[in-house]
């Protein structure tokens, strides 16, 4: 499959040709793990570089004891402030909790659900969430559920690879690579996932 979409990539896009020749293969693998865990992680990353978001995570999962993933449950029980000595934010802590209380009463989709439904059906039932916007759910649908046609194109590092790879002056703006990327199609996450590598080549 991602042979498939390589091969679609370059036929399409001469930059992306070169882009995918230079780097070589990449990982489009869905970690598939349960949807709360997933979300909480994505709001975790907000805002944050890998580096200072994984330790967050660490210090997270440290709160319930031997460092595993905590339940909904375990979550709920916790003082908002005790989630806050991990290191988040009172907002990032809130919607981790408005999380986990979809997740207890049973609202939040499973990962069969998920399979489903369409990205855009996702993209509309994660968001009404607060705390939960399009970039998340995007995050959600490329790395968790591995889906091939998703372009965040509000995402600063996708946006800088684009920069990077095609020479421009300036970073294209969300619009533009919406219309740049409609080539792509049907796998604008391979594309997206060159892209981030473009930045990491420097």
């Amino acid at each position: 499959m991602i042979q498939k979409a390589v091969e679609h990539l370059k036929s399409v896009d001469s930059v992306l040709e070169e882009l995918t020749e230079k780097i070589g293969p990449v990982c489009v693998k869905a970690r598939r793990v349960a949807v709360f865990q997933s979300l909480v992680q994505a709001i975790i990353y907000q805002q944050l570089n890998s580096k200072a978001a994984d330790t967050m995570l660490s210090r997270f999962k440290a709160l319930f004891g031997d460092g595993y993933f905590p339940s909904a449950e375990e979550v709920l029980v916790m003082h908002p402030e005790q989630l806050r000595s991990a290191g988040l934010s009172r907002p990032k802590a809130n919607y981790i909790r408005g999380i986990a209380e979809k997740a207890s009463s049973g609202s939040l989709p499973t990962l069969k659900e998920c399979d489903k439904l369409t990205d855009a059906e996702i993209v509309q039932r994660l968001t009404e969430m607060k705390g939960v916007g399009r970039w998340t759910v995007e995050m959600f649908l490329i790395f968790n559920l591995g889906r091939l046609d998703v372009l965040p194109v509000h995402d600063l590092g996708v946006r800088r690879g684009f920069q990077i790879a095609y020479g421009k002056r300036k970073m294209p703006d969300p619009e533009q690579l919406e219309r740049i990327g409609e080539k792509w199609r049907p796998y604008r996450t391979v594309a997206a996932k060159y892209l981030w590598r473009a930045v990491d080549s420097l």
